[in-house]
């Protein structure tokens, strides 16, 4: 007996069929259990469904008053290519089902049929459309993560996550992910909602460091119209907008205080009211949060509520920096070479050894994105086929380093030290380091001058 009480999944369907009886069972069978059934009766009003959003299965007639099944098959696939499509048909013999297979139905079924043998049919096909579209998204966000190659990852720690991954992604738990800035923390959160339950759903991206600190509550929860200066139209807010998905938090600590506590609430209750607004909206994301701060650091400094952090922390995924998984570091350049000499249209396709030395000997105060940075570059100023030590921009240590470095006082030192620790961890970002150091953007770049910081 077939029992889909349990399956969340709303499946939209189109039936196209001659029969006004056949129509209504059909619509009867599916719509009873919530499912999305759109009925049309003749090819005509098939091909005017073509401009409207792709179903998930199409249950289609064999013969219509105004065409043959087996010849808008061909139409079907070009114009829906991810969509399943079952036959129905009450004329049937082992050619036709053999032709109509061919032409990329996903089975052949004769009339009249056992409602329950067809529903765990559509069931089949709709589970193979959403693992494929899975296994798609999936292959985009690996080919982002290693730009193109496959993705091979030596370090153990790396391996260790992206099993952690694979277990997690198919629940709605909620994910921090904690990391260095330019460490992946984003595309570890693509890779989640692209194995999760809900990536047919959007997959939502706030930096929350990035809102000014009056307009954060409205683009996270929404506004009326007249709610603020310049609130001109409602505003949905993005908790709406990542409705049946995934809403990505990034920076999560660099979010005020009090609107934490609003977001609190949000998570707990499931539920959003707009800026200005006496409306409820239920909400229904998964949330995956990220911060490039340490969670001890995050609680001493008031930058994180404890009591949010074990709401959105309830796994917590810590991404090591580039510097603590050198088994990764080639294997890594090679696929941003590959890459971005491909994008150039150029020949460059490997590294000379004194190249390889040199990137594997370098901290990577930025991680990975300053590794890809650096590639792309290389690969832009290379001349022969080989990215040699010339190319690379990333300078000796200061140990190897022949320029003198400045002398300083054991309060200049400590300072010193202190701005070179926070631009590894903002990656480099000077107006963040300037920002988290408490001193202006301006004296950032003095000191750095002063102190001869490699910028």
């Amino acid at each position: 007996m077939f029992d889909d009480s349990q399956r969340s999944e709303r499946w939209r369907l189109l039936v196209v069929d001659d029969e006004l009886e056949v129509r209504r069972l059909l619509e009867g069978i599916f719509k009873s259990r919530g499912h999305e059934v759109v009925l049309v009766g003749d090819a005509a009003s098939l091909k005017q469904s073509f401009a409207g959003p792709a179903p998930d299965v199409v249950l289609l007639d064999l013969r219509l008053p105004d065409a043959d099944g087996l010849d808008l098959l061909p139409q079907l696939k070009e114009t829906w290519p991810d969509t399943r499509i079952i036959i129905l048909t009450g004329y049937s013999s082992i050619d036709t089902a053999v032709e109509a297979v061919k032409k990329g139905a996903f089975y052949f079924v004769e009339k009249p049929f056992e409602p329950e043998a067809l529903l765990l049919l559509v069931q089949r096909a709709f589970e193979e459309k959403h693992l494929q579209e899975q296994n798609a998204a999936l292959r985009r966000v690996m080919s982002k993560l290693t730009s193109g190659a496959t993705p091979v990852f030596h370090s153990q720690a790396m391996q260790a996550i992206l099993r952690t991954v694979e277990r997690i992604a198919p629940s709605d738990v909620s994910v921090l992910i904690t990391g260095e800035s330019g460490t992946g923390k984003e595309v570890v959160a693509d890779l989640i909602h692209a194995l999760s339950n809900r990536s047919k759903g959007p997959m939502v991206k706030v930096n929350c460091a990035a809102l000014p600190r009056e307009l954060i509550e409205s683009e996270l929860f929404g506004a009326v119209r007249g709610a603020y200066t310049g609130a001109h139209v409602d505003r949905e807010g993005l908790f709406r907008q990542a409705e049946g998905g995934s809403l990505l938090l990034d920076e999560i600590s660099e979010m005020p205080i009090d609107t934490q506590t609003k977001l609190l609430r949000v998570l707990q209750e499931k539920e959003v009211r707009p800026v200005g607004g006496r409306t409820v909206y239920k909400v229904n994301c998964r949330i995956i949060a990220a911060t490039n701060r340490r969670i001890e650091d995050a609680f001493r400094e008031h930058k994180l509520r404890e009591d949010l952090y074990y709401r959105i922390g309830a796994v917590r995924i810590d991404l090591p920096p580039l510097r603590e998984r050198k088994d990764d570091i080639v294997p890594l350049a090679k696929a941003f070479l590959k890459r971005f000499a491909s994008q150039a249209g150029c020949n460059v396709s490997e590294f000379t050894q004194a190249a390889i030395d040199r990137l594997l000997s370098h901290d990577w105060p930025g991680n990975v994105r300053q590794l890809e940075n650096e590639i792309q570059r290389a690969v832009l100023v290379c001349e022969g086929t080989q990215v040699d030590v010339n190319d690379l921009s990333i300078g000796l240590s200061e140990s190897e380093s022949s320029e003198p470095q400045p002398k300083l006082t054991p309060l200049e030192d400590v300072e010193r030290n202190a701005i070179i620790q926070m631009l590894r961890e903002t990656g480099g970002n000077k107006v963040a380091a300037a920002r988290r150091l408490g001193i202006g953007r301006q004296t950032l770049y003095n000191k750095i001058k002063q102190y001869q910081i490699p910028a």
